[in-house]
């Protein structure tokens, strides 16, 4: 009986092929945006452990000078001669690829490489030129005459070496960056301010820094990932539940035969799972393809936004395969969760009515009303209180879910007024028609509605960050040119020759500093009309800028005042000197705090630190000429001279590929929305043969109806984009003033962008109309045979 009642069930997608397609279609595609998104996260997150292994990050201690310059090798020796034991670490940049050296002989478990490939050798990795090891395309950019070795398990971009190797390749004998602090140490050992009192102590954090500083950028990806998903899952709904709606009188046949409810319930429950696995197959396929794709342009932005390195290629890593595969059988079931309720419920004999959804969907309308009016006011709750990435993900979810389940009651409430304003028979039929489609629709649209709510909050969010941005760079990038030399003496040669033809030379000098128990950085400022005339604050007292530049006030970033509470007035101890608060200024795109003092103050503070980099203020139209006369005079190198137009520009770039992944996202959930529509659209053009022949028996030529067909695909759809418009309105300020908060620790101010808007409601209007013109065809082309069909057997 089982295999008889299998082969029946399945006899229906063979009857329909076009409904199979939709939902294998729908669920793939969902599966391809989700995994798509996972690979990526995978990828990124991978690359942060192999690099956090790679020094020990959130193993070992370190040791770093307090100034961030390199220490010499003779603080090593003695270090070990007083009893700590530290291994030393040096690193560099050749070509773009990063090389690291580390002491074989002394470094800890994890460290060494040869624990990171099989079979290394330690006097070959010891005896000149030494051995490398790394990815194949790091390596490549190795000069010849090194041993080359693959090991997977190294950081992209990344090379190990011997510290003696690295340093010869480096051209930076006799240096270290820095020393790594071994697990156990001896009972008695001189103190460290003792033997090296420039050093600072850095104590190992749980997990890699990169890992949680890049937190919310994944963080926000997972999330477009399952709106995505949400989006695909759409479509299944829709499927599942018309197909279910065509079944019935098999349903109701089966069970009369004698077949149990719960039986027959479990095999289209294996039914649906068979097809889950096979459509997920097929999206976890589709998700490499579009994670390959977009690969690239994430790891420049993690790269430019916080400096860290991910692998260029993807790897098959089961971690997200399998969860595309467990997600493609979970939404299925969820799914086709109300379908199978509906299926358990439903009375023997009801099973053959045609019209069982919609009766359905009228009698649930007023349930749905209720959820999404207390979604609605939970988000409105939220919105007043909610802090924390959770609770504006929580604010995101509710919004959404809500305005999907309020679209088609609204839809409903509009057609009706529709209705008992239109005047003719015609148009009242055609008011009365499109009411009667909404519950085979509700799901397309709604898919529509997410998806353009998403595309308006998210360019609203990027068009704000990008308008910020850029006067943000207007501000922080005063000088017309910047130059940065290699040592002290080049930087005292560079202020001589500079000082006669520039009207000011700014000083960048910085500092590691904790600011209420938080890593930060503090800058000294020259007092000159560059920051008084250029910077805005989101917070000021008066005469702040006088107070900072007596010495007895400082500035912070919005990220600093928000993580520590700190407020105007309040007071900042910096090495045993207090500081009041005087401004408060927008940082945007930085990850951590910042302060800013007086010259004088930071002078006095950090003796040891002499600047390096300075900004020069001269006639934009001089600036050429004084690179070019400084690359000749001072042996200048290119790249130690950046004019201010240059940085703006890498700066916007790093900007413009930072939200690529989510630009291709959007279009991708706005191209499945439309997809949505067109699967929809077919899958009912059987069911509405019943509803469009009196019609056509009654006067209206098949060519009509189907321009009717198409006018109310169009409708729908702009109605829909009417009311996704305030919804990414709403969207996008819960981004900026919860979730970007929460992430970044920054607020952008919100602005609008009407003609953005009106491109946007152009493109689903268009999506709308490509994907009613195929059904609306077929219903134009319907032989008349058809038509006439529904009249017979007194139907």
């Amino acid at each position: 009986m089982t295999r008889a009642v299998f082969a029946a069930l399945l006899s229906h997608w063979k009857r329909n092929p076009l409904q199979l397609f939709t939902l294998l279609a729908g669920l793939a595609l969902a599966t391809a945006l989700w995994s798509g998104v996972q690979a990526i996260n995978s990828e990124a997150k991978a690359s942060y452990n192999a690099a956090a292994a790679t020094l020990g990050e959130g193993t070992f201690d370190q040791l770093i000078r307090r100034d961030g310059q390199p220490m010499a090798q003779d603080t090593y020796v003695a270090l070990r001669r007083a009893g700590w034991l530290v291994s030393p670490v040096i690193e560099g940049r050749l070509d773009g690829v990063r090389i690291v050296g580390l002491d074989p002989l002394t470094s800890f478990g994890g460290l060494g490489p040869v624990q990171v490939a099989q079979g290394a050798d330690i006097a070959g990795f010891l005896t000149a030129p030494g051995q490398a090891f790394g990815h194949q395309d790091a390596l490549d950019a190795l000069p010849p005459g090194i041993a080359k070795v693959v090991a997977p398990d190294v950081a992209p971009g990344t090379v190990i070496m011997d510290i003696g190797a690295a340093q010869r390749l480096l051209d930076r004998q006799g240096q270290i960056d820095r020393l790594i602090v071994g697990p156990v140490q001896p009972i008695r050992q001189a103190p460290l301010d003792t033997i090296a009192p420039l050093l600072s102590r850095q104590i190992a954090h749980t997990g890699s820094d990169i890992g949680r500083l890049t937190d919310s950028f994944h963080l926000n990806l997972t999330a477009f990932g399952l709106l995505s998903f949400a989006v695909g899952i759409f479509i299944v709904n829709g499927a599942i539940g018309l197909a279910f709606e065509q079944r019935r009188p098999v349903v109701r046949t089966l069970r009369a035969l004698g077949v149990p409810l719960r039986r027959l319930m479990a095999l289209m429950a294996a039914e649906l799972a068979i097809m889950a696995l096979v459509a997920g197959g097929i999206g976890v396929a589709l998700g490499y393809v579009i994670a390959s794709l977009l690969l690239p342009d994430v790891a420049a932005t993690l790269q430019g936004l916080y400096g860290a390195t991910v692998a260029g290629t993807l790897q098959l890593r089961p971690s997200w395969w399998l969860s595309g595969l467990g997600i493609a059988l979970g939404g299925t079931a969820m799914a086709a969760a109300a379908a199978f309720w509906r299926l358990a419920r439903l009375p023997l004999l009801a099973g053959g009515s045609p019209r069982a959804l919609s009766m359905a969907a009228g009698r649930s309308a007023q349930v749905q009303g209720l959820i999404a009016l207390a979604l609605l006011a939970l988000a409105a709750a939220l919105g007043l209180t909610a802090q924390g990435l959770i609770a504006g993900f929580a604010l995101l979810g509710t919004m959404l879910i809500g305005a999907a389940l309020a679209l088609p009651l609204i839809l409903d409430r509009v057609l009706a007024l529709a209705e008992r304003l239109a005047t003719g028979v015609r148009a009242q039929w055609f008011w009365a028609d499109t009411r009667q489609q909404l519950p085979g629709l509700s799901l397309a649209l709604a898919a529509l509605l997410l998806a353009m709510a998403a595309n308006v909050g998210v360019s609203t969010m990027v068009s704000s960050f990008r308008l910020t941005f850029t006067g943000f760079l207007d501000q922080r990038l005063a000088s017309e040119l910047y130059v940065t030399a290699e040592d002290p003496a080049q930087a005292a040669q560079i202020i001589a020759y500079v000082t006669p033809r520039t009207r000011a030379v700014l000083p960048i000098a910085s500092a590691p500093v904790q600011i209420a128990g938080l890593p930060a950085e503090v800058f000294g400022t020259r007092d000159d009309a560059t920051y008084r005339d250029n910077w805005r604050f989101l917070q000021t007292a008066e005469g702040a800028w006088d107070a900072v530049f007596d010495g007895d006030a400082l500035f912070i970033n919005e990220q600093l005042s928000r993580r520590s509470g700190l407020t105007l007035g309040d007071t900042v101890p910096l090495d045993g000197r207090d500081f009041r608060v005087a401004g408060i200024y927008g940082d945007y795109g930085n990850p951590i705090g910042q302060a800013i003092i007086a010259e004088p103050a930071f002078t006095t503070l950090f003796p040891e630190i002499e600047p390096l980099r300075f900004g020069l203020r001269l006639p934009a139209t001089d600036v050429p000429a004084l690179v070019t006369d400084m690359e000749r005079d001072l042996n200048l190198p290119p790249s130690a001279t950046i004019n201010q137009a240059g940085i703006k520009q890498f700066s916007l770039d790093i900007f413009d590929r930072t939200f690529t992944v989510t630009t291709a996202l959007n279009i991708l959930t706005l191209a499945v929305a439309g997809f949505a529509i067109l699967m929809s659209l077919l899958t009912l053009a059987a069911l509405r043969v019943p509803q469009l022949a009196p019609a056509w028996a009654m006067g209206f030529t098949r060519r009509e109806l189907g321009r009717l067909e198409l006018i109310r695909a169009v409708l729908l759809a702009t109605l829909t984009a009417t009311i996704a418009l305030p919804l990414g309105l709403a969207l996008a300020w819960a981004l900026l003033a919860i979730v970007n908060v929460a992430a970044f620790g920054w607020r952008l101010p919100m602005y609008v962008f009407p003609l953005d808007y009106l491109k946007l409601g152009g493109f689903a209007l268009i999506a709308a109309t490509l994907a009613a013109l195929w059904p609306a065809w077929r219903l134009s082309r319907t032989p008349p045979s058809d038509l006439l069909k529904v009249f017979s057997n007194e139907r």
